[in-house]
């Protein structure tokens, strides 16, 4: 009798194991499907309201790449004949120069079909400030800081490390210049002047776009291209930013360019795929939240984000949660 109840026993539990994970497995087929719905049905409606006229606004925040979605969202706007004007929202402290470059161009088609005005967060430095360059008008903050118009390259030195730890590395190279500067031992003088060759190219192609956008000679140019950051209001009095204020100062330009002002500002949003990375990522947020564990995941989310050496603490001047 004793072994029949025990016998039972170890059944329910197994069943309710299996009842357990099949429940588990219904609830997150269940989200997938709901998440997925919303999505087309969000799509549907973002679709609608971008084929009414409006006015696109478009953020670029933390540090710029090569970003391919946000190159095709602004493909797509140069494209839309219902957008009548755009407003470029940004919060950068710089990037990579190519990254910087491919989402020049696309602001410059752009405004070769539309206006399109930069607004400046609280940052729009190095790339960031390239970026707003491209733009017909920049608009930014009274402490918003702008400029640091120039390239660095940085890299770690891990010799005195190793040395440390008793690791000798070695290479046997083709050429003198292969994988130079390398991140073991003193890199040799012909490194770092191929290295500086190609800084310096890069900054003169740098100041040349800045020259060129803001009508600056080559005197206030160097002047501005040392590498300085400046408030809004020092960049206005430089040439920097046209006018200082926020989005409704932009919009303010637009309608003087002849946007309708009654036209509703529509966001450009980065699109969540159901299943992808970012759909994942706010249903890892969702649950986070349900567990009341939140404040887990806004460190686990920076981390995950793309973080260069930059501009030393102006890097990091960014506003969480944007």
């Amino acid at each position: 009798m004793e072994t029949i109840r025990a016998d039972d026993i170890i059944d329910r539990q197994r069943l309710r194991r299996k009842l357990t994970f099949w429940r588990i497995s219904a609830f997150l087929v269940a989200m997938i499907a709901i998440g997925s719905i919303v999505a087309v049905v969000q799509n549907y409606s973002d679709a609608a309201a971008k084929a009414r006229d409006h006015v696109a606004k478009v953020k670029i925040n933390g540090t710029i790449t090569i970003d391919d979605d946000l190159l095709d969202r602004l493909a797509s706007i140069e494209e839309n004949e219902g957008v009548k004007g755009v407003i470029l929202s940004i919060n950068s402290p710089g990037g990579t120069t190519a990254g910087g470059e491919a989402i020049y161009e696309a602001v410059r088609k752009i405004s070769e079909k539309k206006p399109v005005v930069a607004q400046v967060d609280t940052l729009a430095a190095s790339a960031g400030y390239m970026i707003a360059a491209g733009s017909d008008q920049i608009v930014a903050r009274q402490s918003s800081i702008v400029g640091s118009i120039g390239v660095i390259f940085q890299y770690p030195n891990f010799q005195g490390m190793l040395d440390n730890l008793g690791i000798d590395v070695r290479a046997i190279k083709s050429s003198p210049l292969k994988a130079e500067p390398s991140f073991y031992g003193t890199p040799p003088p012909a490194a770092e002047a191929m290295i500086k060759n190609m800084i310096l190219d890069s900054f003169d192609w740098f100041k040349g776009i800045i020259a060129e956008r803001r009508g600056f000679s080559a005197s206030h140019t160097e002047q501005l291209a040392d590498g300085s950051i400046f408030t809004g209001r020092q960049a206005l009095d430089n040439g920097l930013i046209d006018r200082l204020g926020g989005e409704e100062v932009a919009r303010d330009w637009l309608t003087e360019e002849g946007v309708d002002e009654d036209l509703k500002t529509l966001e450009w949003e980065r699109e969540d795929h159901p299943g992808g990375l970012l759909f994942s990522s706010a249903v890892m947020r969702w649950i986070a939240g349900r567990l009341g564990v939140t404040h887990l995941s806004d460190p686990i989310s920076d981390a995950l984000e793309h973080r260069l050496m930059l501009d030393g603490l102006v890097s990091v001047w960014h506003v969480q949660g944007q």
